[in-house]
């Protein structure tokens, strides 16, 4: 079992999650409250969330299926960001700063999983 708030992982997409709340507040219009707001909001708290179950686990195996579900919801909400973008919720400075801030995270979570399987492997 680690801390998971030490782990550059968690802090990185904890982050992220801020930024999304800030962003989803001051630009998302109110109709979308119960729609994408919501969604991407959930979305990108679910990736530190799965982080910090897994970090709860017992086994790598364990944790290494949590970082799998983190890395899946990274990709949802590049889609979300994408969408908000194109419905012009979001300027393409933002929409860059935060996907390639996903993209970061995504490859440090699939570096993190491929360590966890290589313990595996050997154990």
């Amino acid at each position: 079992m680690q801390d998971f708030q030490s782990l550059e992982i968690w802090k990185k997409s904890h982050s992220l999650v801020l930024s999304i709340y800030k962003i989803t507040e001051n630009n998302f219009p109110k109709s979308e409250q119960f729609a994408l707001t919501s969604q991407i909001r959930r979305s990108a708290s679910s990736i530190p969330t799965n982080i910090a179950e897994g970090c709860g686990r017992r086994t790598s195996k364990d944790f290494a299926h949590f970082i799998q579900m983190a890395i899946g919801s990274s990709s949802e909400v590049e889609y979300q960001l994408i969408l908000a973008k194109d419905l012009k919720y979001i300027n393409e400075e933002t929409w860059k700063s935060l996907s390639q801030n996903i993209t970061e995270i995504r490859k440090m979570m699939c570096s993190f999983k491929n360590k966890l399987t290589t313990l595996l492997t050997y154990n």
